[in-house]
């Protein structure tokens, strides 16, 4: 069986919701575009990419990234806003699509009545790294120190109102609200440098970019933001184990496209993002990127994880007094 031959299955399969609809709409003539509004290179870019590059052998067009960074993730996000609802550009977004309406209350979109989420596919948790000059080595010893010497210690991020800055924030909110002074950065690699010199002890980070400083013993694992402890940071306990009861955070990646694109391409982009993320190769590159991969996801429950988590989110940011601008 030949190249061609394979790529005609999957896209006969990818498109199987259009059959039995007289007047199904076409499939655009065009490489599909995945749009994703951050930088090439960063870790949302090669997840994406990857995905991308499987959802080739599934759908009639090749799909093609293109970057569109700038205002946050506001320009690339409007670019697919305004796409035609054909099928043709789709959008590869974060947590980040969650909070755009609390942290930028004049959009040139509406990030939910203009969307159509299709697929959740993955969810990232994050890990408590702290300095060991902070002398402490579980999240209640943290916490004490913390509530003893309200306002006293500062904690980094890699960007204001960034996943790994709101799921801090959330956490500081469970553990009784806690004050300690964000200090935010641009990007994780400068504010893990402050971190491992013992400038800012603190720092939430995604579960993969944590790993290295662990490894090492640069740094401490404080907690994971997970219900069950990571196969790849087996020694970092989840908060919900120390006493922070279902406490859950996430960066997670999510493909959507422009809100009145016919449901039968929504479908055909589903069906071939589940068969991506099912794929043995695929599934074991994320999971060494800590990514907890979705395999099952549907339009609507896609939609109803969207949904949560923007309301979990506003009012932490709104309480926090978060804004775009710091």
């Amino acid at each position: 069986m030949n190249r061609r031959h394979v790529l005609g299955l999957g896209a006969a399969g990818a498109l199987a919701p259009f059959a039995g609809q007289a007047q199904s709409p076409a499939w655009p003539t065009q490489p599909t575009r995945m749009v994703i509004p951050f930088a090439a290179g960063g870790p949302t870019d090669v997840v994406g990419r990857l995905i991308a590059d499987r959802m080739s052998e599934f759908l009639p067009q090749r799909v093609v990234v293109e970057n569109r960074t700038g205002s946050g993730v506001v320009i690339g996000t409007d670019v697919v806003a305004k796409a035609p609802k054909d099928g043709s550009t789709i959008l590869y977004s974060t947590i980040a699509h969650a909070v755009l309406r609390a942290l930028f209350p004049r959009l040139p979109f509406d990030p939910i009545a203009d969307f159509a989420p299709v697929a959740l596919c993955g969810q990232i948790p994050m890990i408590m790294l702290v300095h060991p000059s902070l002398g402490v080595s579980n999240a209640q010893e943290l916490f004490a120190l913390l509530r003893n010497n309200p306002g006293k210690y500062d904690y980094a991020s890699s960007g204001n109102g960034g996943a790994v800055h709101l799921a801090t924030e959330l956490l500081w909110h469970e553990a009784g609200g806690l004050r300690v002074n964000h200090v935010p950065y641009r990007g994780s690699s400068a504010a893990m440098a402050d971190v491992l010199s013992g400038r800012i002890p603190i720092i939430m980070d995604v579960a993969a970019g944590a790993l290295p400083y662990l490894a090492r013993g640069e740094l401490r694992g404080i907690g994971i933001s997970d219900m069950q402890r990571s196969p790849v940071a087996p020694n970092v306990p989840t908060f919900n184990e120390q006493g922070v009861r279902n406490f859950v955070a996430y960066t997670w990646h999510m493909i959507l496209v422009p809100s009145g694109t016919p449901a039968p391409i929504i479908q055909a982009i589903n069906a071939a993002t589940n068969r991506v993320m099912s794929q043995d190769l695929v599934r074991s590159r994320l999971r060494d990127l800590t990514m907890n991969v979705v395999a099952d996801s549907t339009p609507d429950s896609a939609k109803a994880f969207l949904d949560a988590e923007i309301a979990k989110w506003e009012p932490i940011i709104r309480s926090a007094g978060i804004t775009a601008n710091g």
